[in-house]
């Protein structure tokens, strides 16, 4: 491990040493609105007269900006959206001007909004990492945004889709009826949010209704709450925003691909707006009687009560209907075999979410309130493959969660030093019940051998098989403050409380258990700027998981007495602005698990504790545009995850299942022609072991994709996206050892998108 922090030291030492030789004065300055507040993400464009080469910069959390410029003549133009943006000209002299300030007022609005290309693949900023609008080149931990764009030119619909082109995450199959991810070594089924908020029931997500998804990884727990361990996964979705939107995207391809997607909005006077998209597929797949159908719908409304306080109401119906399939039992055994009855395994899963946020701005207070009631009905019926066999089993659960936020945050000045403090609470209720049933074949035996088979199977309740329902209260509050020392020098600090308080009773026996647990949930981040376009961070971080687990759903008398898993993430990074529109990004980590529990490759039904994990990583990644025509998205991956502490199931040494030692993708869109674009993708990862026992290896493979795009109009897009373009035959993840998932033979998707 020395030497990956020598490299981090290394990295450190390179960006100081790049720029430590220029000798530019400084120009910094504050932007507010007029009643005082911060404005946050504003940009800062300067142009030197005479140029046509600028540099950018976002305004930081307090509104603050600093720039290293050479003497001479430029051009100042400060830009923000709802905002009238600021030109004027300066004069830089050899020694450094004092501090401005400059004040934005709120621009009247449109009538008219003519829409203009697509801001690309790079984001300059989130407002969920931190809980306040903070540029990325400013957050102390690795975050990868993969924004409406990029899922667009890949004809992504999955959170699978997303994740394939951010180093440190590997998609998981999830019994082939959820979203499972492995971040930095750490498996989990529960650690997806939605705008900012827990949506961690066990279900394929679509995208259609987003503006982008965001990987932070690494613990989150101050932000996000308990779990995140690895890191989690946020949905930013669309809202109605005062922009006339007219969308459309039909897509269809082998294997029987059929999709068609639509985004409407409208703003229906000065104070409302309203938007609504749809989503409905239909598709087939190459493994044998493998389908899915699926249909969303999501209406947004937006109305602003008064100039500074704005309501967001929002509400999803989102139904997945498709077979769950757990792949096949062996390497050599046939990639398009399914192995059960296809036509009785079916993944049922109905969600509605609703939602309301307010904010309301007040001076230097910002306010933020969000609440969020969403209930899963969730069904599925698993056909389990092994060497010489077959086992069957299914599952319902059914959960209502409500969820409320409250932050409020605060811009001050202590001196020279600004901060932009933070401090907040969560209430929330999970009410879960889970039932499951073993499958009798022909109602004798609970397992039969075949391939695919027609037996008749009778669903009922084996001796062991959960009956349980589940209430967890959670009451938190925690406080952060970014602080800004100096133009070279950024802190920031926080700390959460959490109380779980989960009630468990178990039907089958009528066992009544609960648990309480007090979770406290630090983080510290040192941020320095040699130049405004270069962080050099640091990073420390916890996180827990509770004993019942991430869908806590197995509480026993055992289980009860167990204390919470730990996380503890040490993170060491780079980022650099190379100009306005690309980032570059390195990272190193060393995250450590105790308490660790992990699948029993021998029983799947079955949660082991190893009692200690730890992972190693070092990432770099890049995003945005090159050129003009040249934009990419992409990085390469280190991960060393093993056990330290002995069991029983995993000595010490022993690799966790499904994190490869490297991996690497770089995502590259070109723009041949004003209306003709080619996309080129290399996916490269290494072998990795199916489970924690590592007795079986999945191979390590290098995949290409591919795609054309071609204007038809301004307002008419026409692509094809090849996936897995030379046709390479290779496994992408698994479940158990005997739970094997090939990957897609050459697949090709036409998508036509038109905009009125």
């Amino acid at each position: 491990m020395i030497s990956i922090w020598k490299l981090a030291l290394a990295c450190g030492a390179f960006a100081l040493g790049l720029f430590g030789q220029i000798t530019h004065s400084q120009f910094a300055g504050t932007i507010t609105d007029r009643s005082g507040g911060a404005i946050v993400a504003a940009r800062v464009i300067i142009t030197a007269n005479g140029s046509d080469t600028n540099l950018s910069v976002l305004s930081d959390a307090t509104g603050r900006f600093s720039l290293s410029l050479p003497a001479g003549s430029y051009c100042l133009q400060i830009e923000k959206e709802a905002f009238l943006p600021i030109a004027k000209t300066i004069a830089i002299g050899a020694g450094a001007l004092p501090p401005q300030d400059f004040v934005l007022q709120v621009a009247p609005l449109q009538g008219a909004i003519t829409i203009t290309e697509n801001a690309g693949y790079l984001v300059s900023g989130t407002a969920f990492a931190t809980k306040t609008l903070t540029p990325l080149r400013d957050l102390p931990q690795s975050v990868a945004v993969v924004t409406q764009s990029q899922i667009h030119d890949q004809l992504m619909a999955s959170v699978a889709d997303v994740v394939r082109y951010v180093p440190g995450i590997t998609a998981s199959q999830g019994e082939g009826n959820r979203d499972q991810l492995i971040i930095r070594g750490n498996n989990t089924t529960a650690d997806f949010f939605v705008n900012g908020v827990r949506d961690d029931v066990q279900y394929f997500r679509d995208l259609y209704n987003l503006e982008q998804v965001e990987a932070l990884k690494g613990p989150n727990a101050m932000i996000f709450g308990r779990g995140g361990g690895g890191g989690v996964i946020n949905r930013t979705t669309k809202e109605a925003n005062f922009m006339p939107v007219r969308e459309v995207s039909l897509q269809g391809g082998s294997f029987g691909n059929k999709r068609v997607a639509a985004d409407f909005a409208q703003p229906l006077n000065a104070k409302l707006a309203f938007r609504m998209n749809g989503v409905y597929e239909n598709s087939d797949s190459f493994r044998n009687g493998v389908n899915l159908e699926r249909y969303g719908v999501s209406p947004t409304a937006t109305w602003l009560a008064a100039p500074q306080t704005k309501f967001v109401f929002a509400y999803e119906h989102f139904r997945d209907m498709r077979v769950a399939d757990r792949g096949i039992p062996t390497l050599s055994s046939p990639r398009d075999a399914f192995y059960g009855n296809p036509n009785d395994a079916p993944v049922r899963a109905v969600v509605n979410l609703g939602s309301v946020a307010l904010e309301h701005q007040a001076g230097r207070v910002n306010i933020r309130n969000r609440a969020l009631i969403g209930d899963y009905d969730k069904f599925y019926r698993n056909y389990v493959p092994a060497l010489t066999s077959l086992s069957a089993y299914d599952n319902a659960t059914g959960r209502r969660n409500a969820f409320n936020q409250t932050d409020v945050t605060y811009t001050a000045h202590t001196g020279a030093v600004r901060h932009s403090l933070l401090t907040g609470a969560e209430f929330g209720r999970q009410s879960t019940g889970n039932l499951r049933r073993t499958g009798y074949f022909n109602n004798v035996s609970t397992s039969t051998p075949g391939i695919t088979i027609n037996t008749p199977v009778t669903f009922r309740q084996s001796a062991t098989d959960a009956d349980n329902h589940a209430t967890n209260n959670v009451a938190a509050v925690y406080m952060q403050d970014q602080v800004s020392l100096s133009r070279y020098v950024q802190v920031i600090a926080g700390i959460r409380f959490d109380r779980f308080d989960l009630r468990f009773r178990n039907n089958r026996n009528t066992d009544r258990l609960s648990r309480v647990d007090n979770l406290i949930s630090p983080r510290l981040g040192l941020v320095l700027k040699p130049v405004a376009a270069v962080s050099v961070y640091a990073n420390y971080s916890v996180s827990y998981l509770p004993s019942a687990g991430d869908q806590f759903a197995a509480l026993t008398t055992i289980t009860q007495q167990v204390k919470p898993e730990k996380f503890t993430n040490y993170e060491a990074g780079v980022k650099w602005d190379v100009h306005r529109a690309l980032t570059l990004t390195t990272a190193v980590y060393r995250l450590d698990r105790t308490n660790t529990r992990s699948i029993d490759p021998n029983d799947a039904t079955r949660i082991i504790q190893t009692g200690s994990q730890r992972t190693n990583g070092f990432e770099v990644g890049a995003q945005g545009s090159v050129t003009r025509a040249w934009q990419i998205s992409g990085g390469a991956g280190y991960q060393d995850a093993y056990i330290r502490t002995a069991t029983a199931a995993a000595r010490a040494g022993l690799k966790v299942g499904e994190v490869p030692r490297v991996t690497f993708s770089f995502w590259n869109n070109y723009k041949l022609l004003p209306r003709l674009s080619a996309g080129l993708g290399i996916l490269n990862r290494s072998d990795m072991f199916a489970t924690i026992d590592n007795s079986v290896t999945l191979p390590g493979y290098t995949r290409a994709d591919a795609a054309l795009f071609y204007s038809l109009t301004e307002k008419m897009r026409l692509q094809v996206n090849v996936e897995n373009l030379f046709d390479r035959q290779y496994f992408i993840n698994a479940h158990t050892n005997t739970n094997l998932s090939p990957g897609s033979p050459r697949a090709v998707r036409v998508g036509l998108t038109a905009r009125f």
